[in-house]
């Protein structure tokens, strides 16, 4: 399972609610960047994470680090370049300011992978677009959008086989969606901390 799916990180975010670089915050002293990559070494053979801003980031042997195909895209335009980078067919994407993925769940979600071209948690707030599947099949779709400038994650879900992951199933894992919070603003911060 662990040489069957990459593991990509989106690290391209404008940071502008937070006005510092996200995957630089320190929660239990430890930057948030380093949280996420300590997940994923323990899943993935192969990390790609997409940034524009690489020099910020120092490549450690296990990580590549690619810059977007299409600037200026948002996250659909970075998942993308990760997707187009990935030696693998199925890439899970997280965002570089998620500090409790739930490594068993991610696990779970990739023994999924096979029958679809996309796995997604929703959750009564809205699809997880980025803690998802994706299959190199949907770059076609996703040059498609972005060339369209139609930035929209969720247009792909309607017009590719999407396998939904809800309730029960994210319940059995976790109670509370803890594993989907993002750190955007220094409120959230305050209040992950607490």
């Amino acid at each position: 399972m662990k040489n069957l799916v990459t593991g990509i990180i989106l690290a391209g975010g404008k940071n502008s609610r937070m006005g510092v670089n996200k995957a630089f915050l320190k929660i239990d002293g430890i930057f948030l960047i380093d949280k996420i990559l300590s997940v994923y070494r323990n899943i993935f053979s192969e990390i790609i994470m997409v940034t524009n801003d690489p020099l910020s980031y120092s490549a450690s042997s296990d990580t590549m680090i690619v810059t977007d195909i299409y600037k200026g895209k948002g996250s659909l335009g970075g998942i993308y370049t990760g997707l187009f980078y990935s030696r693998h067919d199925y890439a899970f994407v997280a965002a570089c300011d998620m500090p409790s993925l739930n490594e068993n769940f991610i696990k779970y979600m990739i023994g999924q992978a096979g029958k679809h071209d996309i796995i997604v948690p929703e959750i009564p707030e809205g699809f997880q677009a980025l803690h998802a599947i994706y299959s190199r099949r949907c770059l076609p779709a996703m040059k498609k959008m972005i060339l369209s400038d139609t930035l929209k994650i969720a247009g792909l879900f309607k017009d590719m086989p999407t396998l939904k992951i809800t309730g029960d199933e994210i319940h059995s894992f976790e109670k509370d969606s803890e594993m989907f919070r993002n750190i955007n603003t220094p409120d959230d911060l305050k209040a992950y901390q607490k």
